[in-house]
């Protein structure tokens, strides 16, 4: 099974793209991974994740969310379990368009930790971040919601005073900064800084070519990686 490592970028495209044009990109965030090395994630809709998982080699398949169900009684719910076995070795959770209560987020880290799927648990604030931190997920997306989608990338020290709180909570929680990250120049920027991984949504969507701008990302994550280190 796949581990969190830093560094690392996902692909986001949310409900944007499904069937087809999904698995397009999906393969070529594959072909990205594979020629740079760089630990990608790929989310998208439940019902494409099978085709996806089939269709690729290098990214990690991720889903949106899930439930902290177990196998049995639960209609209409997301089961862990189904996720897993259709290919999804990773899951975002509490993202602020799919919020969870703080019961129902420690109890599904919990149920992934069980299947050995890496979380990618969404904080709307440092101060939240840091609760989050202590239910030990894999990487924790600090994100203010305010800067989702606007292009607009937080301050520098918005990045450096989160990767050090998080550390200082949990040493071993992966930090992600990406609210408004959308040029590989972002992506650049907030690795050198400290982060351990980025992603973007309309950042790769509203390129001219998103095939591309992964390309260039995924690139540039890797330089700033290794000037840090």
């Amino acid at each position: 099974m796949p581990k969190a490592e830093t560094p690392f970028l996902i692909v986001n495209p949310k409900s944007y793209l499904y069937g087809q044009k999904s698995l397009e990109l999906a393969k070529a965030a594959d072909e990205v991974a594979k020629d740079t090395g760089l630990q990608i994630y790929f989310t998208c809709p439940y019902a494409d994740i099978r085709m996806i998982r089939e269709n690729t080699e290098n990214v990690i398949v991720c889903a949106q969310s899930m439930m902290p169900l177990t196998p049995g009684r639960g209609m209409g719910h997301i089961l862990p379990e189904s996720l897993k076995e259709a290919g999804a070795d990773a899951v975002f959770l509490n993202h602020a368009e799919n919020p969870l209560t703080v019961a129902d987020l420690y109890a599904t880290i919990k149920r992934a930790k069980e299947l050995d799927m890496i979380t990618v648990v969404c904080a709307d604030s440092v101060v939240e971040a840091k609760a989050v931190a202590c239910m030990d997920p894999d990487i924790v997306l600090a994100e203010p919601t305010d800067l989702i989608g606007t292009g607009q990338v937080a301050e520098d020290s918005y990045t450096t005073d989160t990767v050090a709180a998080l550390n200082e909570v949990n040493p071993n929680v992966l930090v992600m900064i990406a609210s408004g990250v959308s040029t590989a120049a972002d992506c650049y920027n907030v690795v050198k800084l400290g982060a351990d991984g980025t992603g973007a949504t309309s950042g790769i969507l509203n390129a001219p070519s998103p095939a591309e701008r992964v390309r260039e990302m995924a690139e540039a994550i890797v330089k700033a990686y290794k000037e840090r280190a």
